[in-house]
Protein backbone atom coordinates (compact mmCIF):
# COMPACT_ATOMS: atom_id res chain seq x y z
CA UNK A 1 0.00 0.00 0.00
CA UNK A 2 1.48 3.52 -0.89
CA UNK A 3 1.78 6.61 1.62
CA UNK A 4 -1.28 7.88 0.00
CA UNK A 5 -3.30 5.09 0.36
CA UNK A 6 -2.34 4.07 3.97
CA UNK A 7 -2.86 8.10 4.84
CA UNK A 8 -6.71 7.91 3.18
CA UNK A 9 -7.32 4.42 4.91
CA UNK A 10 -8.63 5.75 8.21
CA UNK A 11 -10.97 8.11 6.33
CA UNK A 12 -12.28 5.51 3.69
CA UNK A 13 -13.50 3.65 6.78
CA UNK A 14 -15.02 6.50 8.58
CA UNK A 15 -17.18 6.68 5.10
CA UNK A 16 -17.47 2.58 5.13
CA UNK A 17 -19.29 3.48 8.57
CA UNK A 18 -20.77 6.28 7.20
CA UNK A 19 -22.28 4.55 4.20
CA UNK A 20 -23.69 1.51 6.78
CA UNK A 21 -25.12 3.61 9.06
CA UNK A 22 -27.36 5.82 6.46
CA UNK A 23 -28.86 2.85 5.24
CA UNK A 24 -29.47 1.02 8.70
CA UNK A 25 -31.18 4.42 9.48
CA UNK A 26 -33.30 3.67 6.40
CA UNK A 27 -34.63 0.59 7.72
CA UNK A 28 -34.73 1.34 11.30
CA UNK A 29 -37.41 4.40 9.86
CA UNK A 30 -39.87 0.98 8.32
CA UNK A 31 -39.41 -1.71 10.81
CA UNK A 32 -42.35 -3.17 9.35
CA UNK A 33 -40.36 -4.30 6.87
CA UNK A 34 -37.92 -6.63 9.13
CA UNK A 35 -41.49 -7.81 10.89
CA UNK A 36 -42.68 -9.22 7.47
CA UNK A 37 -39.59 -10.38 6.46
CA UNK A 38 -39.70 -12.47 9.49
CA UNK A 39 -42.89 -14.02 8.24
CA UNK A 40 -41.07 -16.43 5.66
CA UNK A 41 -38.72 -18.62 7.41
CA UNK A 42 -41.40 -19.45 9.42
CA UNK A 43 -43.53 -20.63 7.06
CA UNK A 44 -40.62 -22.45 5.28
CA UNK A 45 -39.71 -24.69 8.15
CA UNK A 46 -43.38 -24.85 9.86
CA UNK A 47 -45.21 -25.56 6.48
CA UNK A 48 -42.90 -26.98 4.27
CA UNK A 49 -40.37 -28.78 6.33
CA UNK A 50 -42.68 -30.66 8.32
CA UNK A 51 -44.43 -31.81 5.43
CA UNK A 52 -41.71 -32.47 3.48
CA UNK A 53 -39.31 -34.18 6.58
CA UNK A 54 -41.28 -37.47 6.00
CA UNK A 55 -40.28 -38.27 2.08
CA UNK A 56 -36.62 -36.67 1.84
CA UNK A 57 -34.16 -38.81 4.05
CA UNK A 58 -30.97 -36.98 5.07
CA UNK A 59 -27.74 -37.80 7.16
CA UNK A 60 -29.89 -35.63 9.73
CA UNK A 61 -33.69 -34.89 10.93
CA UNK A 62 -34.87 -33.27 7.97
CA UNK A 63 -35.92 -30.46 9.91
CA UNK A 64 -32.27 -30.11 11.16
CA UNK A 65 -30.99 -29.94 7.69
CA UNK A 66 -33.37 -27.51 5.73
CA UNK A 67 -33.23 -24.95 8.70
CA UNK A 68 -29.34 -23.16 7.25
CA UNK A 69 -31.00 -23.48 3.78
CA UNK A 70 -34.07 -21.81 4.87
CA UNK A 71 -31.78 -19.12 6.71
CA UNK A 72 -29.76 -18.60 3.51
CA UNK A 73 -33.16 -18.23 1.17
CA UNK A 74 -34.54 -15.79 3.54
CA UNK A 75 -31.53 -13.52 3.36
CA UNK A 76 -31.07 -14.20 -0.71
CA UNK A 77 -34.45 -12.37 -0.84
CA UNK A 78 -33.57 -9.36 1.07
CA UNK A 79 -30.53 -9.46 -0.51
CA UNK A 80 -31.78 -10.09 -4.20
CA UNK A 81 -34.40 -6.76 -4.45
CA UNK A 82 -31.86 -4.59 -2.61
CA UNK A 83 -30.74 -3.19 -6.02
CA UNK A 84 -34.11 -1.04 -6.43
CA UNK A 85 -33.42 1.20 -3.64
CA UNK A 86 -30.61 2.31 -6.01
CA UNK A 87 -33.06 3.03 -8.98
CA UNK A 88 -35.45 5.00 -6.31
CA UNK A 89 -32.57 7.15 -5.30
CA UNK A 90 -32.20 7.99 -8.65
CA UNK A 91 -35.47 8.96 -9.97
CA UNK A 92 -36.25 10.73 -6.82
CA UNK A 93 -32.30 12.71 -7.55
CA UNK A 94 -31.06 11.42 -4.36
CA UNK A 95 -28.54 9.90 -5.90
CA UNK A 96 -26.52 12.88 -7.63
CA UNK A 97 -26.39 14.00 -4.49
CA UNK A 98 -24.94 11.39 -2.75
CA UNK A 99 -22.29 10.62 -5.96
CA UNK A 100 -20.97 14.04 -5.65
CA UNK A 101 -19.77 13.76 -2.35
CA UNK A 102 -16.04 12.82 -1.65
CA UNK A 103 -16.40 9.20 -1.07
CA UNK A 104 -15.10 6.70 -3.59
CA UNK A 105 -17.13 4.22 -5.37
CA UNK A 106 -16.13 1.15 -4.06
CA UNK A 107 -16.52 2.38 -0.43
CA UNK A 108 -20.74 3.28 -1.67
CA UNK A 109 -20.62 -0.17 -2.80
CA UNK A 110 -18.72 -2.13 -0.05
CA UNK A 111 -20.97 -0.15 2.29
CA UNK A 112 -24.10 -0.79 1.26
CA UNK A 113 -23.46 -4.45 0.95
CA UNK A 114 -22.36 -4.80 4.18
CA UNK A 115 -25.59 -2.96 5.01
CA UNK A 116 -27.73 -5.51 3.35
CA UNK A 117 -25.66 -7.84 5.33
CA UNK A 118 -26.64 -6.25 8.89
CA UNK A 119 -30.46 -6.07 7.81
CA UNK A 120 -29.96 -10.21 6.86
CA UNK A 121 -28.76 -10.49 10.79
CA UNK A 122 -32.67 -10.20 11.57
CA UNK A 123 -33.40 -13.91 9.83
CA UNK A 124 -30.45 -15.60 11.97
CA UNK A 125 -32.10 -14.57 14.99
CA UNK A 126 -35.43 -15.49 13.65
CA UNK A 127 -34.28 -19.49 12.49
CA UNK A 128 -32.32 -19.84 15.68
CA UNK A 129 -35.51 -18.90 17.89
CA UNK A 130 -37.53 -21.03 15.47
CA UNK A 131 -35.35 -23.76 15.49
CA UNK A 132 -34.86 -23.80 19.83
CA UNK A 133 -38.70 -23.95 19.67
CA UNK A 134 -38.94 -26.97 17.18
CA UNK A 135 -36.19 -28.56 19.09
CA UNK A 136 -33.80 -28.51 16.32
CA UNK A 137 -30.08 -29.30 17.05
CA UNK A 138 -27.75 -26.30 16.98
CA UNK A 139 -24.42 -25.37 17.76
CA UNK A 140 -24.43 -22.77 20.41
CA UNK A 141 -20.31 -22.50 20.50
CA UNK A 142 -18.65 -18.78 20.17
CA UNK A 143 -16.62 -19.93 16.68
CA UNK A 144 -20.20 -21.70 15.11
CA UNK A 145 -22.14 -18.38 16.13
CA UNK A 146 -19.20 -16.46 14.96
CA UNK A 147 -19.03 -18.50 11.95
CA UNK A 148 -23.17 -18.11 11.04
CA UNK A 149 -23.22 -14.72 11.28
CA UNK A 150 -19.85 -13.98 9.11
CA UNK A 151 -21.19 -16.13 6.73
CA UNK A 152 -24.86 -14.51 6.69
CA UNK A 153 -23.20 -10.96 6.01
CA UNK A 154 -20.84 -12.56 3.48
CA UNK A 155 -23.81 -14.03 1.77
CA UNK A 156 -26.22 -11.02 1.84
CA UNK A 157 -23.19 -8.60 0.82
CA UNK A 158 -22.66 -11.00 -2.48
CA UNK A 159 -26.22 -10.87 -3.33
CA UNK A 160 -27.16 -7.32 -2.84
CA UNK A 161 -24.07 -6.64 -4.82
CA UNK A 162 -24.76 -8.45 -7.80
CA UNK A 163 -28.65 -6.73 -7.09
CA UNK A 164 -26.64 -3.83 -7.68
CA UNK A 165 -24.97 -4.20 -10.31
CA UNK A 166 -28.66 -5.33 -12.45
CA UNK A 167 -29.93 -2.18 -10.81
CA UNK A 168 -27.17 -0.16 -12.39
CA UNK A 169 -27.65 -2.05 -15.95
CA UNK A 170 -31.58 -1.97 -16.38
CA UNK A 171 -32.71 1.43 -14.68
CA UNK A 172 -36.16 0.35 -14.46
CA UNK A 173 -38.07 -0.56 -11.11
CA UNK A 174 -40.25 -2.82 -13.27
CA UNK A 175 -37.89 -4.38 -15.08
CA UNK A 176 -35.71 -5.28 -12.02
CA UNK A 177 -38.11 -6.46 -10.02
CA UNK A 178 -39.00 -9.31 -13.02
CA UNK A 179 -35.08 -10.09 -13.25
CA UNK A 180 -35.19 -10.42 -9.22
CA UNK A 181 -38.18 -12.77 -9.35
CA UNK A 182 -36.75 -15.15 -12.05
CA UNK A 183 -33.52 -15.58 -10.96
CA UNK A 184 -34.58 -16.17 -7.09
CA UNK A 185 -35.84 -19.37 -7.40
CA UNK A 186 -33.21 -20.89 -9.54
CA UNK A 187 -30.54 -19.95 -7.56
CA UNK A 188 -32.37 -21.45 -4.41
CA UNK A 189 -33.68 -24.71 -5.98
CA UNK A 190 -30.18 -25.10 -7.75
CA UNK A 191 -28.40 -25.12 -4.50
CA UNK A 192 -27.99 -28.09 -1.32
CA UNK A 193 -30.64 -25.40 0.38
CA UNK A 194 -33.54 -28.28 0.26
CA UNK A 195 -32.13 -31.25 -0.68
CA UNK A 196 -28.63 -32.95 -0.70
CA UNK A 197 -25.93 -32.50 -4.25
CA UNK A 198 -26.26 -36.48 -4.44
CA UNK A 199 -29.12 -37.07 -4.90
CA UNK A 200 -29.49 -34.75 -7.63
CA UNK A 201 -29.11 -35.66 -11.52
CA UNK A 202 -25.46 -34.96 -12.88
CA UNK A 203 -26.42 -31.97 -14.69
CA UNK A 204 -28.50 -30.53 -12.12
CA UNK A 205 -24.87 -31.30 -9.96
CA UNK A 206 -22.41 -29.47 -12.24
CA UNK A 207 -25.01 -26.37 -11.92
CA UNK A 208 -25.06 -26.34 -8.55
CA UNK A 209 -21.31 -26.27 -8.15
CA UNK A 210 -21.24 -23.16 -9.91
CA UNK A 211 -23.86 -21.42 -7.57
CA UNK A 212 -22.48 -19.52 -4.64
CA UNK A 213 -25.08 -20.19 -2.22
CA UNK A 214 -24.46 -23.69 -2.50
CA UNK A 215 -20.87 -22.97 -0.73
CA UNK A 216 -22.48 -20.74 1.98
CA UNK A 217 -25.60 -23.37 2.99
CA UNK A 218 -22.72 -25.84 3.29
CA UNK A 219 -20.91 -23.57 5.53
CA UNK A 220 -24.03 -22.11 7.54
CA UNK A 221 -25.30 -26.16 7.81
CA UNK A 222 -21.98 -27.25 8.98
CA UNK A 223 -21.73 -24.56 11.56
CA UNK A 224 -25.23 -24.80 12.56
CA UNK A 225 -26.57 -28.42 12.62
CA UNK A 226 -24.60 -30.78 15.65
CA UNK A 227 -23.47 -33.79 12.95
CA UNK A 228 -22.80 -32.01 9.69
CA UNK A 229 -19.49 -31.06 8.08
CA UNK A 230 -18.91 -29.16 5.33
CA UNK A 231 -19.04 -30.95 2.30
CA UNK A 232 -16.11 -28.55 0.53
CA UNK A 233 -14.30 -27.62 4.05
CA UNK A 234 -15.39 -24.28 5.49
CA UNK A 235 -12.17 -22.94 3.81
CA UNK A 236 -13.20 -23.12 0.68
CA UNK A 237 -16.70 -22.02 1.32
CA UNK A 238 -15.88 -18.57 2.82
CA UNK A 239 -12.90 -18.43 0.07
CA UNK A 240 -15.33 -18.69 -2.98
CA UNK A 241 -17.79 -16.68 -1.64
CA UNK A 242 -15.36 -13.97 -0.65
CA UNK A 243 -13.87 -14.15 -4.09
CA UNK A 244 -17.22 -13.78 -6.17
CA UNK A 245 -17.82 -11.17 -3.57
CA UNK A 246 -14.63 -8.93 -4.82
CA UNK A 247 -15.10 -9.55 -8.13
CA UNK A 248 -18.83 -9.08 -8.36
CA UNK A 249 -17.43 -5.44 -5.97
CA UNK A 250 -15.29 -4.29 -8.37
CA UNK A 251 -17.96 -4.93 -11.41
CA UNK A 252 -20.94 -2.80 -9.16
CA UNK A 253 -17.92 -0.08 -8.85
CA UNK A 254 -17.65 0.22 -12.23
CA UNK A 255 -21.15 0.46 -13.63
CA UNK A 256 -22.29 2.75 -10.57
CA UNK A 257 -21.65 5.95 -11.68
CA UNK A 258 -23.43 5.29 -15.18
CA UNK A 259 -26.73 5.04 -13.47
CA UNK A 260 -26.97 9.04 -13.17
CA UNK A 261 -26.10 9.81 -16.99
Amino acid sequence: MSDKCAARFPVWIKQLFAVIEADIRKWRHDPSELLARMVQPAIWILIFGEAMSKTLSTTVPYLDYIAPGVLAQSILIIAIFYGIALIWEKDMGVLQKILVSPVPRIVLVVGRAFAAGIRGLGQVIVVYILSMLLSIHLHFSFFSIIGVVAMSILLAALFSTFSLIVASIVKKRERFMGIGQAITMPLFFASNALYPIDIMPQWLRTVSLFNPLTYQVDALRSLMIEGETSHFGLAVDFGVSFGIFAILALIATKLYPKIVY
